[in-house]
């Protein structure tokens, strides 16, 4: 039976899993009422809930996030990938080079920073030899991802797990984890995975150009907001007698009129002052339309239209954009970033309806009208990733370039030898680099993700919640009643299942804040190491293979490559079952589990 304190973690949890699931808010405001409530109550204490905040792995976390975006803004990784793959005309050559790369580089560098370096070049290179992106950029994700499991530091998910042991080391009886602990399994699953999309991703993933393509096949088709002037001569006539019926490559597809919505639009609808014409068609169709019907003006492109230096471009909004659930009209977009937005697309679908009031989500790919001052606005913006131009750097000296990427396997090295805590050494590291002016400590305090660090921090509150109000050990008698019938393995196969059907449709941090406590119960139950039920979380919270919205490199190349929601389960669902049984059998086997207490 639950008491108060259980009954109200549980309504907590849920409230979490539907804000996430449903986008109510934000990620790391939801968090935040979540853990509020609990302390409200005094389910947690104070010095509970800021706990995370002081914990060694979440500080990690912090530095290879500034490591990782310095890495990103000096090009290193830019002129490593122009050397070894980029003048490959073979496809299968370049794809195995690309995932042996990206996996590579996932081991010792944050993930998310690798995808998002790596992906204009990736479409560039579909463009220039003709091969549809949709065949590599789920590889080039997934391949993220299977790098990331390999050390303790590839991914936040990881360092997430190992502050929660941290935390419970005492309680449950568990070592600390170790930055190689995950190398046995996680190296096993890498090769496999490389192996696996190199054989099945002709036959698995779909053939589909990008959106960048289909815009310039359709001489750069997008949808226009065309406003009807005051005193213009359309007032009063209808769409037929306006002459704006059967325009020649133009459709209009809906008028918008006081905040309401005519659609379909007939010949017979009669047009107003300051109506909003939505047309879909060619931009010199456009153009000229506007040119030659006195009384039109385009909406979105504004002042746009008499700037000498502009350009057309796509971005893709990320998982932690400020600007997810918000319209382009509230955030002042235009003076925001010197750009127009004159086209969403969402799940490889036009979004209609007036743009400038459209709702923001993650992995939306806006295509964009810039100005000259776009670059400089967007330098440091976390809010979404340019991926059909590439960015210039400034060239770092070769031995700046030593130094940052050479640190960085010193300091696993040093620290898994026990000479130095990675905390220390990636602390040292941090300060040579700025030191050496390869950024300003301005620069790199801007990329900072500070809703990413609440968000990790409060993860570990609300595992504390879920273990103290006894939350975790009741759902892990349900569990271990549903599982041990199966044995140690069935036991292990469920904490993965479970935990990775959240994750698919969470926030990682959320997926493994509420498996982690019961699987660590279950583990105390079972009377074993609960460090490899640690682990097991920990991989089957960061292989987010089912969905797009599983993980931030998922969301990052749905759009770009102009998948539907089901290629990512087609293609994943098989690496999945793959690496949750190499997973249970590769930890068993590693810690010498018996399958039979």
């Amino acid at each position: 039976m639950f008491t108060f304190e259980g009954i109200l973690v549980i309504a907590v949890i849920f409230f979490i899993i539907l804000s996430l699931y449903f986008n109510w808010i934000g990620p790391g405001f939801t968090f935040s009422i979540g853990i509020t409530v609990l302390g409200v109550f005094r389910v947690l204490t104070p010095s509970e809930i800021l706990a995370g905040f002081a914990n060694e792995q979440i500080a990690i976390v912090v530095f290879l996030i500034l490591i990782a975006d310095i890495i990103r803004k000096t090009g290193v990784l830019d002129g490593i990938f122009l050397k070894t793959i980029a003048n490959t005309k073979s496809y299968k050559k370049f794809k195995f080079r690309l995932l042996v790369m990206v996996t590579g580089f996932s081991t010792i560098l944050n993930n998310t920073p690798v995808v998002a370096i790596l992906l204009p070049y990736v479409r560039a290179w579909s463009k220039k030899n003709g091969v549809a992106p949709s065949k590599l950029l789920i590889p080039l994700s997934y391949a993220a991802i299977l790098g990331g499991c390999v050390t303790l530091i590839g991914t936040s998910t990881n360092l997430l797990v190992a502050g929660m042991v941290n935390d419970q080391k005492i309680a449950a009886n568990i070592e600390p984890l170790n930055i190689f602990d995950f190398t046995f399994v996680g190296g096993i699953m890498a090769v496999l995975g490389i192996a696996y999309m190199i054989l099945f991703g002709d036959k698995l993933l779909p053939d589909r150009n990008d959106n960048i393509h289909s815009f310039e096949l359709q001489s750069r088709e997008y949808i226009a907001e065309v406003r009807i002037a005051n005193g213009a001569e359309y007032h009063g006539k209808t769409v037929e007698e306006a002459g704006l019926r059967n325009l020649k490559g133009l459709f209009l597809v809906e008028i918008i009129r006081n905040d309401r919505t005519i659609k379909p639009v007939s010949a017979s609808t009669i047009l107003r002052e300051n109506d909003i014409l939505l047309f879909a068609g060619e931009t010199e169709s456009i153009t000229e339309m506007v040119e030659s019907h006195s009384g039109l003006q385009l909406a979105q492109i504004g002042m746009y239209a008499k700037k000498s230096q502009t350009a057309i471009i796509e971005a893709v909004i990320s998982y932690n954009s400020t600007l997810v659930s918000k319209t382009a009209k509230s955030i002042n977009f235009r003076s925001r970033y010197d750009a127009a937005i004159i086209a969403i697309h969402r799940n490889g679908e036009r979004v209609s309806g007036k743009l400038g009031e459209v709702k923001l989500y993650a992995g939306d790919v806006l295509l964009l009208l810039t100005g000259e001052d776009f670059v400089p606005l967007t330098k440091d913006t976390q809010d979404f990733y340019v991926i059909s131009r590439l960015q210039e750097y400034k060239k770092q000296k070769l031995y700046k370039q030593v130094i940052l990427l050479g640190g960085i396997i010193a300091a696993i090295i040093l620290s898994a030898l026990g000479f130095v805590k990675l905390f220390t050494v990636l602390l040292l590291l941090l300060l040579l680099v700025l030191g050496l002016k390869m950024v300003s400590p301005k620069d790199a305090a801007k990329s900072i993700d500070f809703n990413l660090i609440i968000i990790l921090a409060l993860s570990l509150s609300l595992g504390t919640a879920m273990l103290k109000s006894g939350v975790a050990s009741s759902f892990a008698e349900i569990a271990f009643k549903a599982f041990k019938p199966f044995g140690i393995v069935g036991v292990m196969l469920g904490i993965f299942l479970i935990t990775n059907l959240l994750t698919s449709i969470l926030a990682n941090p959320a997926a493994v804040a509420i498996a982690f406590p019961v699987a660590i119960s279950m583990a105390v139950e079972l009377g074993v190491n609960a460090k490899p039920f640690a682990l097991i979380v920990a991989f089957a919270g960061a292989t987010a293979f089912l969905t797009p919205i599983g993980y931030q490199t998922n969301l990052m190349v749905f759009g770009p490559g102009g998948y539907k929601f089901r290629d990512f389960t087609r293609f994943g669902l098989p690496l999945s079952l793959m690496y949750m049984i190499v997973a249970v059998l590769g930890l068993i086997y590693q810690y010498d589990i018996r399958l039979y207490n």
